[in-house]
């Protein structure tokens, strides 16, 4: 038998400290995904998409048939360049057009993209500052989230034109996007996504997709950017408005309460009558003969009925025979 002092040179695995042993229970523990209530089928996806660093992932592509490879033809799992990051965006820290700013800029972030983490909430942010910086958009964060929302011909975020806006953000997650809407105003650039200026979701397939370049996926977003010089950072330089207008979704229904209210008991006076003339002394007229109001006695007789017709609803004594020989 050893002596007290060998047991570490007895054969297996030495016994660990209780630092190292929080350390590896730490480093193994269970990814989001696979912790009970914290997931549903598929959630692993959108968990991997989920960019940690400063560069997005290449995610597998929707055709199953492309073994081992990743959209945009790259190698599943590689890294995504997307060249240099968006110029930081500063606003007004206090008064009323940074207040409208943070509120259409937590809008879209909410309304487009509640549902994702919060590096796809980022990424949508993002995408608005950077339409505010380059020429073909307005120059302003509330004209670029509710630009076409009164237009038939459609509007830049759905949420403005499809009725969304009837669903009061509130809670949790709506803290949240002004949190990160707030933060992108104060200068925050959510690299990954660079000068990114499109998205849409996976279940869509728009028509104007083939005509920009893909950069990446994140969760349930495809984002892109300009084709040539249009998407290159030299192309962002439209200084910030730095006034936001008032803005509204589009509204087709009658509010509950016009469509209800009752129908006023008298019209309405909406101007200023002023002082009533004594009335003019009329002329003499012969007096209107009024209506006798009393009852009178019931006429005697049939009056004006003809003869032939005067018996007229009584019963005959013998059917069949003519009144008149009754």
């Amino acid at each position: 038998m050893a002596a007290p002092g060998g047991f570490a040179s007895l054969p297996g695995p030495a016994a660990e400290n209780s630092a190292a042993l929080a350390t590896r229970t730490a480093a193994a523990a269970a990814l989001p995904f696979e912790r009970p209530g914290m997931s549903f089928p598929g959630s692993a996806f959108y968990y991997m998409a989920d960019p940690t660093g400063a560069a997005l992932v290449a995610l597998p592509t929707a055709d199953p048939l492309t073994k081992g490879m990743a959209e945009g033809g790259r190698a599943l799992g590689a890294l995504i360049d997307v060249g240099a990051p968006a110029k930081p965006f500063f606003s007004a820290g206090a008064g009323l057009t940074h207040a409208r700013a943070q509120e259409c800029l937590a809008q879209a972030v909410w309304y487009e993209a509640a549902s994702e983490s919060e590096a796809g909430q980022r990424a949508v942010a993002q995408v608005v500052l950077n339409r505010v910086a380059h020429p073909s958009w307005p120059a302003s964060v509330c004209a670029v989230v509710y630009q076409g929302s009164q237009r038939s011909t459609g509007c830049q975020f759905t949420f403005t034109c499809d009725g969304s806006l009837a669903r009061r953000p509130a809670g949790a997650s709506w803290a949240r996007a002004q949190r990160i809407a707030a933060d992108a105003l104060a200068g925050s650039v959510y690299a990954p996504v660079g000068h990114a200026t499109h998205y849409h979701t996976l279940w869509v397939n728009p028509s104007w997709a083939a005509s920009l370049d893909h950069i990446g996926t994140i969760g349930a977003h495809r984002f892109y950017r300009n084709r040539g010089a249009g998407g290159e950072a030299a192309a962002f330089r439209t200084a910030y408005a730095g006034f936001e207008p008032v803005v509204s979704g589009r509204s087709t229904a009658v509010p509950l309460a016009a469509a209800y209210e009752p129908a006023p008991s008298r019209p309405v006076i909406a101007y200023d009558p002023g002082p009533v003339a004594a009335p003019s002394t009329p002329s003499a007229k012969p007096p209107v003969p009024q209506a006798e109001t009393l009852p009178r006695e019931p006429a005697s007789g049939t009056g004006a009925v003809r003869g032939e017709y005067a018996r007229a609803g009584q019963w005959k004594a013998q059917p069949g025979k003519p009144a008149a020989a009754e």
